[in-house]
Parts: C-alpha cells; sequence; structure tokens
C-alpha cells in the first residue's frame, strides 16, 4: 500500500503520469487510473475501476468496485456509480472500425446515483439527484429528481436529494421523510425543484 499527504492508492494499482488526483482521494485493488483524467477531493474509486483518459469525476464521487468509466464521462460532485454499471462511448462499435474519433459526451449530474449493473447509453445527461434503478438501460436523458428503471428506462416517480421517493399531494407539494425538505412539481414542465 502507498500512502501520501494527498491521496492514497493501494499497491496493486496503476496511475498513469499525466493524471490529477485530488486530496483525500482512495484508490483501490487492481485500479486503473489512465493519463489525462481529473478525479476531484474525497473519491472513493473502489477495486477493479478503469477510469479513461480525460474522464472527469467532481469531489466526492464514489465508483464501486467492477465500474469502467470511458472517455467522454464527466461526473459532477457526490455522484455515485454501483457495482458493474457499464457506461458506453460509441453509439454502434465495430472491432474493425476505429471510432476513437465519435465519442459522446455522458454527463452525470451532482447527486445522482447509478444503480448496480445499470447501463448508460452514451450521449445523454442524467439530472441531478436522479436514481437510476439496478439494472435499468438509460437510452435518454433522465430528469433532475427523477426516479427511473427497467430496459429501456422508464421514469417511475421523483425521489429527494437523501434518496427517498417523493408523494405529492393536491398542492404539488412533497416532503422528504428523512429530512422534511419540502420539493415542488410543475405539471407545466413536469420538473420537480426543491423549495428554497
Amino acid at each position: 500500500m502507498s500512502t501520501g499527504n494527498i491521496y492514497f492508492a493501494h499497491a496493486t494499482s496503476v496511475i498513469d503520469y499525466g493524471s490529477e488526483i485530488g486530496e483525500g482521494t482512495k484508490i483501490w485493488h487492481f485500479s486503473h487510473i489512465m493519463s489525462g483524467c481529473k478525479i476531484g477531493k474525497n473519491c472513493n474509486i473502489g477495486q477493479n475501476v478503469v477510469v479513461s483518459p480525460n474522464v472527469k469525476l467532481g469531489n466526492n464521487v464514489k465508483v464501486q468496485n467492477n465500474v469502467s468509466i470511458y472517455t467522454g464521462v464527466i461526473c459532477e460532485d457526490d455522484v455515485f456509480l454501483g457495482p458493474s454499471m457499464v457506461f458506453t462511448n460509441v453509439i454502434n462499435p465495430r472491432s474493425a472500425v476505429n471510432r476513437k474519433n465519435e465519442f459522446l459526451k455522458t454527463l452525470v449530474k451532482k447527486g445522482a446515483s447509478i444503480g448496480a449493473n445499470a447501463t448508460i447509453i452514451c450521449g445523454i445527461t442524467i439530472g441531478e439527484y436522479a436514481f437510476i434503478g439496478a439494472g435499468a438501460v438509460v437510452t435518454k436523458d433522465v430528469k433532475d429528481y427523477a426516479m427511473v428503471v427497467g430496459n429501456p428506462s422508464v421514469q417511475k416517480g421523483w425521489i429527494s436529494e437523501f434518496g427517498h421517493k417523493l408523494v405529492f399531494d393536491e398542492n404539488n407539494t412533497a416532503r422528504c421523510i428523512e429530512t422534511g425538505q419540502l420539493y415542488r412539481f410543475d405539471k407545466e414542465t413536469n420538473t420537480v425543484k426543491p423549495i428554497k
């Protein structure tokens, strides 16, 4: 095991020259951090994780075991990536055709969670605090605070910043059962926002 004043890296991990890793981040067994990627502060990179060139991870991102984060992916602060979930970066991959110049951007916004074994098709945005259920196959953008499940994924409700399903009353208001935070559902725009 190797430690430093900035971050921790297990002895079996590989960290390529030219990567940036923030203070307090932990990188565990058999993970590979490739050149050009930027990992924020206080992240946790589980076992057997690959972070490809030019990937950007914000602060406090949790990456569980067996996740490959391919070029084109950006995860903002406080994102959770569940065990063995999958990102793609090319729509029509072929072994005999080089499409490295066709990588599509995938953005996972602040506080979003992606469940175990979910698949995220490239070129989409997953909204703030969205919740992607285990095994879901996400093929289109997901709104802030939306909860999606299934293959292909469909929205099944709304979720609070602390991960609880929101139940809206006749005034289109819901309360997080853990924090008491209030949320408003806007029927016209089909969006949810916290009430400040």
